[in-house]
């Protein structure tokens, strides 16, 4: 497929009626294998990946199973191979070529599609290019900065998901050692609710199954989740579970096909039959943020059925010698229960209370219950207490730290577990503090830092003066993007520590640079020999990555690499040799060993074919809280799921938006412009309405729309030209791509004691687009005139 022929913007919208993967995930690899500029050599990439030996896929943490096989991707695993391993450059030549201010009128499908980032870069104001900086050069202007700052507090450290064990350990030794606590990463903007709930309520911020739970389950409660698309080799135990009896029951507004039905690409036979098979055996639609009404009525349906048995002097459905043994705070979460009326819960479910009955039902006809969920859980006001109701539902019935049970919030970036279990974290504990003073012999800062939603407020305010990413796009995964935008310019430095060309690279600051880093497929050679990294998935296995490909260039450096020169430059060598550690990381991981739980003898574990088990406390049943018992959390449903601030305006919304990833996507990065399983092709600037609610507002299909988001604070919040796709999401209720609908999320509205921003609970009022074009917005008219152009050039 030419670049020509990548960009043209041919839009249309069919329902999809095919399974989840089969033939249309095999044409979608084979395109993405062709468009990556380097066939051949990525054929041996793709079969190396997530095999013993090679590299750790640098797409979702889902974790792999103990078979071995030739081929241990899925389809966007294929599309994150492809894309990182591409021929294309971004280097001097490009920028000379092209202006910030030219390349900021492209689309982010359009940015990324360049190519690898292969030369260090400075931004020149005067003449809006940037231009090569030596690396030495680099590191000295950020130690510059960072030397000059009145308060240490005053820079902001971002990490990305992908980044690995050894540079994640480094960055938050080099951070403490500066003197802050100041790590907003991308946590912060998805499962933060997860951790702050499962640390309250069984001590452990992570969840506690493991894989081979998935082969003894009764039943899979998966909750706002979207496999088929966020994590597509989820979809092969879910129907392996059905195909042995098992239950799977989904929870989601929106019917995805990934949770209906999957067709395995890697089965000849399947595929020539084309056959496919179920992936779940239930599915309920509750409202956008209703999951915890939904939960305390099946909780309130299985106290009612426990009593019951009581009087009866029958054996009950709670595990009464788990409870006694294992938990406090039953009675008050019970009375709680009764207290919750059926009128409110159905009122904010929006399911019937026969239907959640049923639900129960199913809880309770299983022995052992694995129950998962994800952003559609976590992005909401009250996400933390949403969770914890999960997790009261698992305690009532044992269903934590006995085989085929647990708690399993399924994590996104594939190393984002890993990063948190390393210290990226802006409220360490004290014990991790004392133990960095105690073997690296410095005081580490106690005060907590900032959040991601913290470092914007400061970047805004003139409270941070300098933004260093680790990875990622933070100008764009972040909420209120034309504020977030503002935050990063205020600064006096940004740095963006990347692969790929993106938008956060064109929102400079004062001063701006771009270190191009190695990624997952790339060798990485150090002065002893090439390196392996590690990284941890969602089941808190952590497995070594060993990169396949040649780097595309010598001015390229590893993320360890680019930490230590930034280090060294900034404190000399203190409170360790960086140059040293970097020569071998070996010597990083010995660190590792030495001050992070369950890391002894790292060096040694690796070795093993898998990677090794890190270890849950929770799952072996001891608790890491004050009470030395896990927690059931009593929380009053919210009074309203509409926030006071938009209550406040006096306003019904139109409609309540979830913003959510297209198929051709992972996290801000944009494979294509396909979204195969909702029909769409082609175009991304669309708004999923039920055509009832279309047209009760006065609208037709295929008319474009500006979508206003309502909050207090009198500021406008538009998306405009966004096109109304008539589809079966539940009344009052829409959808529509992210990142484009994130300048639409207040960045005040966030969770409550997660400060995760509310990107499933998004209220709007509709209005008709009304500018010159018919709406057509910037994407739009990036995507036609790089059509226009040969070699997408401008």
């Amino acid at each position: 497929m030419s670049r020509h022929d990548r960009f043209k913007p041919a839009s249309r919208y069919q329902p999809y009626t095919g399974a989840a993967g089969g033939w249309g995930a095999l044409r979608s690899v084979t395109g993405h294998w062709l468009g990556s500029d380097n066939a051949l050599k990525n054929i041996r990439a793709l079969l190396k990946t997530n095999q013993h030996g090679g590299f750790d896929c640098p797409g979702c943490a889902w974790g792999e199973s103990a078979e071995t096989g030739p081929i241990k991707f899925c389809e966007n695993g294929a599309k994150a191979v492809n894309w990182e391993a591409t021929k294309r450059r971004v280097d001097a030549s490009f920028f000379a070529r092209h202006s910030v201010s030219q390349l900021r009128e492209q689309s982010d499908y359009w940015l990324e599609y360049q190519g690898r980032l292969t030369e260090p870069m400075r931004y020149d104001h005067a003449n809006d290019r940037y231009r090569p900086i030596g690396w030495d050069e680099a590191f000295a202007l950020i130690a510059g900065h960072l030397k000059r700052l009145d308060d240490p507090n005053q820079a902001e450290f971002y990490t990305s998901g992908r980044a690995s064990n050894e540079a994640a350990y480094l960055y938050q030794l080099f951070v403490r050692a500066f003197g802050s606590n100041n790590f907003p990463d991308c946590s912060n903007l998805c499962h933060e609710a997860s951790g702050v709930a499962l640390g309250q309520s069984i001590g452990v911020g992570k969840g506690t199954v493991s894989f081979e739970d998935f082969e003894h389950t009764d039943a899979i409660f998966v909750l706002g989740q979207n496999p088929g698309t966020n994590h597509p080799r989820m979809l092969e135990p879910l129907r392996k579970a059905v195909q042995r009896g098992a239950r799977v029951v989904a929870f989601n507004p929106l019917k995805e096909r990934g949770l209906e039905r999957f067709q395995h690409p890697q089965k000849a036979l399947e595929m020539l039959s084309n056959r496919d098979r179920a992936t779940s055996t239930a599915y309920f639609r509750p409202n956008l943020g209703g999951d915890m009404a939904l939960v305390r009525g099946m909780v309130k349906y299985l106290w009612q059925w426990e009593r019951e048995a009581q009087a009866k002097q029958q054996p009950g459905l709670f595990d009464h010698a788990f409870i006694t043994e294992h938990t406090h705070g039953l009675e008050a979460y019970l009375a709680l229960v009764e207290a919750t009326s059926w009128q409110q819960i159905e009122a904010q479910c929006g399911l019937a209370r026969s239907e959640i009955e049923h639900a129960a039902r199913l809880y309770a006809d299983a022995e052992r219950v694995i129950i998962c969920w994800a952003m559609g859980i976590t992005q909401h006001q009250h996400s933390v207490a949403t969770i914890q109701e999960i997790t009261n539902l698992a305690l009532l019935r044992g269903n934590i730290g006995k085989p085929g049970a647990g708690l399993c919030p399924v994590r996104g970036h594939s190393n984002v577990q890993g990063d948190r279990t390393m210290g990226i974290n802006e409220r360490p504990t004290q014990a991790f503090l004392n133990t960095l003073e105690k073997h690296f012999d410095f005081v580490a800062p106690r005060q907590p830092g900032h959040n991601a939603v913290a470092a914007i407020s400061a970047m805004l305010t003139g409270q941070a003066r300098v933004f260093i990413g680790l990875g990622g796009n933070f100008a764009q995964a972040t909420p209120d993007t034309v504020r977030t935008h503002q935050a990063l310019q205020n600064c006096e430095l940004t740095v963006q520590i990347s692969t790929k060309l993106n938008r956060s690279h064109l929102t400079c600051g004062r001063e701006a640079l771009i270190l191009p880093c190695l990624g997952r497929t790339d060798i990485d050679r150090q002065a002893c020999g090439p390196q392996a990294v590690t990284v941890e998935d969602s089941f808190s296995m952590v497995h070594a990555s060993h990169g396949q490909l040649e780097p595309l260039s010598p001015l390229m450096r590893s993320e360890p690499a680019i930490i230590a020169g930034i280090a060294a430059a900034t404190l000399g060598p203190q409170p360790v040799d960086w140059a040293w550690l970097v020569e071998d990381y070996a010597r990083i991981r010995q660190l590792i060993a030495a001050t992070i739980p369950g890391f002894v003898d790292f060096e040694t574990k690796l070795q093993r074919s898998g990677g090794f088990y890190l270890g849950n406390a929770a799952s072996r049943r001891q608790w890491n809280t004050p009470e030395g018992k896990a927690a059931f959390s009593a929380h009053a449903l919210p009074d309203e799921l509409l926030p006071q601030q938009i209550r406040s305006l006096g306003v019904t919304p139109d409609l309540i938006l979830q913003s959510l990833r297209s198929h051709d996507q992972y996290n801000t990065t944009i494979y294509g412009l396909e979204d195969r399983y909702r029909g769409v092709k082609g175009m991304r600037d669309v708004v999923f309405v039920n055509p009832q609610d279309i047209q009760r507002l006065g609208y037709e299909p295929g008319q474009k729309v500006d979508l206003i988001s309502l909050w207090d604070d009198g500021i406008e919040r538009r998306v405009s030209g966004m096109t109304l796709l008539a589809y079966d999401t539940p009344l009052g209720q829409a959808a529509a791509y992210y990142p484009e609908t994130n300048p639409l999320v207040p960045l005040e509205s966030h969770g409550e004691g997660s400060h995760t921003p509310t990107s499933k609970f998004i209220a709007i009022r509709l209005e008709r687009t009304t500018d010159v074009g018919d709406g057509l917005n910037l994407h739009q008219l990036a995507s036609t005139r790089v059509h226009n152009h040969s070699e997408g050039s401008i």
